[in-house]
């Protein structure tokens, strides 16, 4: 009995990723084709706002598929909400005498018991799994198998060795005109014409309303307190010791706009924006936020070089700090959504003594990395050294 792969997704963009898990599953599961099925309106979360339309992604999908995949129509057609189990109760009636395979992630296949109707998916396709190796991951989706199977399921574990970007990273890589690499050509194309994933906005120098509706969309949700947090702590520092406020709001806004990008996206921003990167960034990926946020603040957003500045140094801090990148430094540390041994003394200095705040800051920062092991970042040694030598 030949094996046909049903591979679903919002597809939101199609991208590199998915094309090698596709091909890796058509090899290990010997599938005789593989249908790529874009939902309609999924069940389990809405597309985020200004996401291309459902035909839009259909017409990117068909553009990226290559040898034995073919795009199945059938959710965006049917239309309504795409429930997994009509999908595959339909493709079961177009292919009656083959063995059906509905791939999906491990915290889909986790969370399999609460999809609507399971027990018709599983009598109509087996589940293909995959997974990417991890001990713990492989004792929890060991477990989901047996129980899976006890009621009735068939499940193949496809380990997956491709490194993986999601979409929700990529469409964030397309904001800062980055992430070429993981589109196929086709619709890297598709994605420009169409002026898709916010590849033809302007928003250079944004009023601020507008900027925190752009930078809130960019930032992981768990990091949008924050954010506002330092945005409103930055202008009321400004305000205090005689800063430019608006240049601090700004400054505060931004401060972490690529934060949500892992390390390795980080690299290659950073690479696709021709920044030749010192040894301790290439080593400490994670660190690079601050310099990767500085250069999207000047080349998307279009922020005076005060503003920018500031971003580059509100991580690591600098020798001769001028008075804005203390003021963003000190903000990201103290804002109301900290909470850590001696905040609430850095909050008091931050309005007594600015230079004492920030050398504080900088002494707790460097504590944490040596008690952690980690290596401490020049620029934050330096600037230490520099408050010390001038008495601070």
């Amino acid at each position: 009995m030949e094996r046909i792969g049903i591979y679903g997704g919002a597809f939101n963009p199609p991208h590199v990723g998915h094309l090698r898990a596709a091909e890796y599953a058509q090899r290990e599961l010997q599938l005789s084709k593989l249908l790529l099925v874009p939902s309609g309106t999924s069940p389990h979360k809405a597309l985020p706002p200004n996401s291309p339309t459902a035909d839009q992604r259909l017409q990117m999908l068909r553009l990226a598929a290559r040898e034995q995949m073919e795009v199945s129509d059938l959710e965006v057609v049917r239309g309504g909400i795409s429930y997994t189990y009509m999908t595959v109760e339909q493709l079961k009636q177009q292919y009656p005498d083959q063995e059906m395979v509905l791939l999906m992630g491990t915290d889909m296949f986790l969370s399999f018991g609460n999809w609507k109707e399971p027990e018709r998916i599983w009598k109509n396709a087996s589940l293909g799994v995959f997974y990417r190796g991890e001990p713990q991951e492989i004792q929890q989706i060991q477990q989901q198998k047996e129980k899976m199977e006890s009621a009735g399921a068939t499940v193949y574990l496809v380990k997956n060795p491709v490194n993986r970007i999601s979409s929700t990273q990529l469409r964030r890589m397309l904001a800062f005109r980055c992430g070429s690499e993981f589109l196929p050509n086709g619709v890297e194309t598709y994605i420009w014409q169409n002026g898709l994933y916010d590849t033809a906005e302007d928003y250079r120098k944004l009023p601020m309303e507008q900027l925190e509706q752009v930078a809130v969309r960019l930032l992981k949700p768990n990091r949008v307190a924050h954010v506002l947090g330092c945005r409103d702590t930055a202008a009321a520092l400004a305000k205090h010791w005689g800063a430019d406020e608006t240049d601090a709001a700004r400054a505060g806004l931004l401060h972490d706009i690529t934060k949500a990008l892992d390390g390795p996206l980080q690299l290659t921003l950073c690479r696709e924006y021709g920044i030749v990167l010192s040894s301790f960034f290439e080593n400490n990926p994670k660190t690079l936020h601050a310099l990767t946020g500085s250069l999207v603040a000047e080349r998307i957003f279009g922020e005076n070089t005060s503003v920018v500045a500031a971003i580059r140094s509100h991580t690591t801090g600098k020798a001769k700090m001028n008075l804005l990148e203390k003021i963003i430094y000190v903000a990201d540390y103290m804002e109301p959504n900290r909470d850590f041994p001696g905040v609430e003394d850095l909050r008091r200095l931050a309005f007594e003594n600015l230079d004492q705040a920030l050398k504080l800051g900088l002494t707790m920062t460097l504590q944490l990395l040596k008690t952690q092991g980690r290596e401490i970042s020049p620029e934050s040694a330096q600037a230490l050294a520099y408050l010390e030598e001038t008495g601070v």
